[in-house]
């Protein structure tokens, strides 16, 4: 029989309700996680159980203090990101991670990688000069990029910022809608002004669009142009044809800077119509300074639920495409 190791940790009385969670409800997920017994005694907390496992649980403790004496509010997906990272011997923790800032939304909140993948996509948007942040919804893709090319506005690192993405229906037809052009392209291109609004706020982004520092567009407004000194990004890439995506790309002159996000699981094309963006991958795969970051359901930082429903679905996909295919003769097609 193994004998039980124990472990001490120090955590400040103000940081222990952070740390512990509504009811102790993040412990509790730390000793399952690990089959470790977790008991606080005033500001000292003992870890027991199996020696390797208790040193893993006290990591994970450690990593939350770290994190909330940062004044961070400790939420589900921290805490589960840090037993994971535990478990996979990762050498970087939360802590080290957090503490890239890239910089604060008007209401003062840090915008920062909450995950290893996150942070390799903004240090890979730092470095190179076309960037492709691929991966499911949630994973902070156009969030992150949108943090980036605001910072680099705001430092003279670019003259203006351009975020367009194609106008296509989302698996259902809108019909006619009313108003002028930008009225009817504004649906589509919803997401990119509530990001610009969190983190810009509405009167400074009201100011910059009049003068044309920032362009919300369509992809089909890129035609015809050369973009020189600025940071553009291109969202809902895979509803791109390989012709748009042509056309994007050798828009691009001095100076600039893109990001390119999208999430090959959920196009809205017409059925066989090949993706840009599964193009794109292929055939730029080999060139220096366009890199490609891939991002999990491990770098989901929404909702806990929503990394479910991901993780779900990636093994729904992946089950149906080793389905047998066979062939019919009849039709001449393949089938399940």
């Amino acid at each position: 029989m193994t004998k039980d190791f124990s472990m001490h940790i120090s955590i400040p009385s103000t940081h222990m309700q952070n740390v512990f969670g509504e009811r102790d409800c993040f412990v509790r997920k730390i000793e399952n996680a690990f089959h470790v017994m977790i008991v606080n005694r005033d500001d000292e907390v003992k870890v027991i159980g199996e020696e390797r496992n208790a040193k893993r649980a006290a990591s994970v403790l450690h990593n939350l203090v770290i994190l909330s004496e940062r004044g961070n509010m400790i939420e589900e997906q921290n805490v589960d990101y840090t037993i994971e990272m535990s478990n996979e011997d990762k050498e970087d923790t939360l802590a080290s991670i957090d503490g890239s800032i890239i910089c604060h939304t008007v209401s003062g909140k840090p915008i920062k990688p909450k995950t290893l993948g996150q942070k390799e996509y903004v240090d890979a948007i730092r470095d190179s000069m076309i960037v492709f942040g691929l991966g499911p919804a949630g994973t902070g893709k156009t969030y992150l990029a949108m943090a980036m090319a605001i910072t680099a506005f705001k430092n003279d690192e670019v003259s203006r910022i351009i975020l367009t993405r194609p106008a296509i229906e989302a698996g259902e037809k809108l019909g006619f809608l009313p108003g002028d052009l930008q009225s009817k392209v504004d649906p589509y291109l919803r997401p990119l002004y509530d990001a610009l609004y969190q983190i810009m706020g509405a009167e400074s982004f009201q100011k910059n669009m009049e003068k044309g520092l920032i362009e919300v567009a369509p992809l089909a407004y890129m035609r015809g142009r050369t973009l020189d000194n600025a940071f553009i990004i291109l969202d809902e890439a895979q509803n791109t044809t390989p012709a748009q995506m042509k056309m994007f790309l050798t828009r691009i002159g001095f100076g600039s800077k893109v990001v390119i996000t999208g999430d090959s699981s959920q196009k809205d094309l017409a059925q066989g119509t090949v993706s840009g963006l599964d193009i794109a991958e292929r055939v730029l795969a080999k060139i220096d300074d366009i890199a490609f970051c891939r991002l999990t359901s491990k770098d989901v930082v929404r909702h806990p639920l929503v990394q479910k429903i991901v993780k779900a679905y990636e093994a729904y996909e992946n089950r149906d495409k080793k389905k047998p295919q066979r062939f019919t003769k009849k039709t001449g097609r393949t089938g399940n």
